[in-house]
């Protein structure tokens, strides 16, 4: 079905009385997350707190090739009838009426809830869906490489994968669940990227709280929570972080992986949601006018020169320091060679930072900003990130690309 008028959070929660000066801090998750391995497997048993019957299974066809017979085993086991509908591999309003189009005429079943099984798109597009007819979401991300199985909103992208804008929902996921085994057979680069995105979470959130200007994505002011929860997933991913590649590389789940699966899921998921974003992402975003950025990189790894970034315009060198060398380590991009732009490529600066600026995000910066401002803070990253290449070498970034 159509969505008549699109759900606004911040028309919720930005004003109390008419002005900007009481705007309350508000604090949105998830109702479960549950996250091991081989949780996979009790899928069915998860379900029936909601409690469902009927779920609708969204997958795409090699996800239901990988993990298709475990669910259905999981769901039999636990009396429930699923229908498993295929997901085509684009968030996009098309995709989205088509799975609206295919539940539709499977009207034999009382579906109740809606439960998407893979990656980022799929995700988003499955929580798109479930707001359509009315269900609560259930999501099961196959990667730990954003934050965006926590969040009660979806990205839309065109038919042809570009970026139309965010839509949000009234309701945050019912259920997150997080397989640690099927995070530890996926590649190690989505790992890395998805520490790029967690990383910046403290730091955008940090920024939004200090700017009593700043805003949360609902539009509400962070609350301490939150902080506090993007504080302790940038102290894991110090800690904990390469032990986690390196988990991933032996193919096994240990404490350390589930400390950074859980800090890029969980902890960046609330962090960044109840906490704000600023510099990291709005930068981050801008890369994608690059189309071979667009084409080439993950999010996390857009992100990770995005945060670079903001802590040199918000002059904190130290800072940009300590992340950029932990970056290196792990393979995350520290100059803009990494990310397929050169430095003396000033049109495609100016393309990315023209876009940067005009991000909503970026208004959570507490101070005026030009677009030259943004290009040297660039330049200074790069820079940086050099300099700790030839101290470190880039064998991080080399063994992921």
């Amino acid at each position: 079905m159509a969505v008549d008028k699109p759900f606004r959070p911040s028309e919720v929660f930005s004003v109390e009385d008419g002005t900007d000066q009481n705007v309350p801090r508000v604090f949105i998750s998830p109702a479960r997350y549950i996250q091991g391995p081989d949780v996979l497997k009790h899928i069915g048993r998860y379900l029936k707190i909601l409690p469902s019957s009927e779920p609708l299974i969204l997958i795409s066809s090699s996800g239901e090739n990988r993990f298709g017979s475990f669910i259905r085993d999981s769901l039999r086991k636990n009396g429930l009838n699923g229908l498993f509908l295929n997901f085509n591999g684009e968030c996009s309003m098309d995709e989205i009426e088509r799975i609206l189009s295919m539940a539709k005429q499977n009207d034999s079943h009382n579906l109740d809830c809606v439960v998407a099984v893979g990656g980022g798109k799929c995700v988003d597009t499955g929580k798109s869906v479930a707001y359509r007819m009315g269900l609560p979401s259930v999501i099961i991300p196959s990667l730990a490489s954003n934050d965006a199985p926590c969040s009660a909103l979806s990205v839309i992208y065109s038919s042809e994968g570009v970026s139309q804008g965010a839509e949000y929902f009234p309701d945050s996921p019912a259920i997150v669940v997080v397989d640690s085994k099927i995070v530890a057979e996926a590649p190690v680069r989505y790992l890395v990227s998805g520490m790029g995105d967690a990383m910046a979470t403290w730091y955008e959130a940090k920024t939004c709280f200090n700017n009593l200007t700043g805003r949360t994505t609902v539009g509400a002011r962070p609350t301490l929570a939150a902080g506090a929860i993007g504080e302790l997933c940038a102290t894991t991913l110090y800690e904990y972080g390469m032990a986690g590649v390196s988990a991933v590389e032996q193919g096994i789940v240990n404490d350390a992986l589930e400390r950074i699966v859980e800090s890029n899921t969980l902890l960046s998921g609330l962090g960044f949601e109840s906490g704000g974003l600023a510099g990291a992402h709005s930068v981050a975003q801008a890369f994608t006018v690059i189309p071979k950025v667009q084409e080439t990189y993950l999010h996390g790894e857009m992100v990770a020169f995005g945060l670079l970034t903001q802590l040199v315009f918000e002059d904190d060198g130290a800072e940009a320091e300590k992340a950029a060398e932990f970056f290196a380590k792990v393979g995350l991009p520290v100059n803009l060679k990494q990310l397929s732009v050169e430095r003396s490529d000033k049109n495609s600066l100016e393309r990315i930072m023209t876009a940067a600026l005009n991000a909503s995000t970026m208004r959570n910066e507490p101070m005026e900003l030009k677009r030259s401002d943004l290009i040297d803070a660039a330049l200074v990253v790069d820079k940086i990130g050099t300099q700790i290449l030839d101290n470190y070498s880039d064998m991080g970034y080399s063994k992921l690309h």
